[in-house]
């Protein structure tokens, strides 16, 4: 029996070779076309760069031949993976400076800046990634245990969210922020008529804008890396949600010269600069670059209590930040609809839900195919679901908020506004699409810990037990769709990926374990990625 068995799998090798050549053939699969039908398939031939055909194992053995014939021994094949909302200049920024995330303490924290500035000896000291919620305290921490230890070294540390920034004395002084410094949407905290050392959102401005920032080559290698990592997760693109235009033009030069191969959607800060570019350019495309969309910063972060609300925080009398004016509002979004752009507007709090949805609703009821995207959508009130229906506005949320987000999202906003938040089913349910990603580095790029926050509403170290707000859970379906042909769509790249189906590109992940969903979180990875054809990433190689 092993004799003829080795003999007709011979025979059926062979008779691949009498068909016509295309440059890859993968079979013994499991391929997850990501139709309307979930099709599953067995085979697929690929050349320059595009599916040629995708059907059962002997149809495309018997009818193709190549150079490079894959076994892939059953394991699981998608579409590559989007990561709809995450911050690769942000990470690759964090890469050059001191890593806060995860720190379980203030003073664990003051260690690690210990030990950097040791290492590094930088005569300014620059890090990002605490959570003040690890630590156990309610409260945003001050500077008094940062100005005792480093006096005269300026430091600023931006928490995990990128909302709140902790600023010691010696860089107060350094950018000359007083007890009257005032930022239109930004916040500079004081106590008992005293600067604490926490500013948040806007007015982490007046920092940014006077320190060393990282050199292009630095930043250059670093996005590379994060390149080959996310290739490793077999993510294959990355909407990367917000860049100034000196930081988009260090990605057009990487696109230029094809060392970024990673498909990355651009969305472009409404700066005089990069609203110039859209009128110059229009729809731009460098090889594996594109860019037609500005992301609007409308309100805060939850965490930082800056997330704008229509009623005060259940403990704080604060109801957030409203970070533009709503004039300076609906010029972005005239502007936008002028240029054919679309518009992605960070949302946490209800209220900054409510604007945009509204604004939508009035502004765009001529252009129903906008695909203007609402990012974070992360709480919003009963009245306004409806209108992720009615407008088309889009839904773009990050399944593992939900899930580190738990611990204190009650405390901050209550149980009952907490009905409306991190509702991904009933927002799916409304549009009819919903698209995930992860807002790294704010959390991990880890495609298989979205899955099981969407799917489980539960950490990768299974917490909370019963889930967090698990009527809100969605399938092992509509969690793939978001991450594939949904999140295509909400780039424009429909036609050209997120499905596996004849034309498009052969762009896509064979995993290395298969794909399931169990209450407890399994790991997984890709064995190999491929972008049009071309292998990015092999476990092999």
């Amino acid at each position: 029996m092993r004799i003829l068995s080795f003999i007709s799998v011979i025979f059926l090798l062979a008779s691949c070779y009498k068909g016509e050549h295309v440059d890859i053939i993968v079979h013994n699969a499991q391929i997850h076309v990501m139709d309307d039908k979930m099709t599953i398939h067995e085979a697929i031939a690929i050349k320059d760069g595009e599916i040629v055909q995708v059907g059962p194992e002997r149809e495309i053995l018997n009818g193709y031949s190549a150079d490079n014939v894959i076994n892939a021994e059953q394991k699981d094949i998608f579409p590559g993976f989007h990561d709809a909302h995450g911050h690769i200049m942000s990470l690759a920024k964090q890469m050059q400076n001191a890593d806060l995330t995860g720190v379980r303490s203030y003073s664990a924290m003051l260690s690690q800046l210990e030990k950097f500035q040791k290492e590094n000896n930088r005569k300014f000291i620059i890090g990002r990634g605490w959570d003040h919620s690890l630590w156990g305290v309610k409260n945003l921490p001050d500077n008094t245990q940062l100005n005792k230890l480093f006096p005269n070294i300026p430091i600023a540390l931006t928490r995990v969210d990128g909302h709140a920034m902790l600023i010691n004395q010696a860089m107060i002084d350094f950018v000359g922020i007083t007890d009257t410094t005032f930022v239109e949407g930004g916040v500079i905290v004081k106590q008992d008529g005293k600067l604490t050392g926490i500013i948040l959102d806007n007015a982490i401005d007046l920092i940014n804008d006077k320190i060393p920032q990282p050199g292009d080559k630095d930043l250059k290698e670093a996005i590379l890396k994060i390149q080959n990592d996310l290739f490793a997760l077999g993510i294959t693109h990355v909407h990367e949600a917000g860049l100034k235009q000196k930081e988009f033009k260090l990605f057009d030069a990487l696109a230029k010269s094809n060392q970024l191969k990673l498909n990355t959607y651009a969305m472009l800060f409404p700066t005089d600069e990069n609203v110039a570019f859209a009128e110059k350019n229009g729809h731009y495309k460098n090889n594996s670059l594109s860019v037609r969309s500005f992301k609007l910063l409308v309100d805060g972060s939850l965490g930082s209590h800056g997330a704008c609300m229509l009623s005060p925080y259940s403990d704080s009398l604060t109801h957030g930040i409203l970070l533009e004016s709503i004039s300076d509002i609906k010029q972005v979004l005239n502007t936008a609809k002028s240029l054919n752009y679309q518009v992605n507007s960070h949302c946490i709090g209800d209220s900054a839900n409510r604007i945009m949805l509204h604004a939508i609703d009035t502004l765009m009821k001529d252009t129903p195919d906008h695909r203007w995207r609402i990012e974070h959508a992360q709480v919003v009130h009963e009245d306004d679901f409806k209108y992720f229906g009615t407008t088309g506005a889009i839904p773009s949320v990050q399944p593992t908020h939900a899930t580190t987000d738990y611990r204190w999202a009650e405390d901050h906003i209550g149980a009952s506004r907490l009905k409306g938040a991190y509702a991904y089913r009933s927002l799916q349910q409304e549009n009819g699409m919903i698209l995930f990603g992860t807002d790294f580095p704010v959390e991990s790029y880890n495609p298989f810990a979205t899955i099981h926050a969407a799917v489980n509403r539960k950490n990768t170290d299974n917490e909370p037990i019963d889930g967090f707000l698990v009527d809100e859970s969605v399938d092992l379906t509509t969690t793939l769709k978001a991450m594939t042909l949904w999140s295509a769509f909400g780039c424009f790249e429909e036609s050209n990926v997120g499905t596996l189906e004849k034309g498009k590109k052969a762009t896509l992940t064979i995993l290395d374990h298969k794909l399931e969903v169990t209450k407890e979180y399994l790991p997984n990875y890709a064995f190999m990625t491929m972008i049009n054809g071309e292998i990015v990433f092999s476990m092999e190689y």
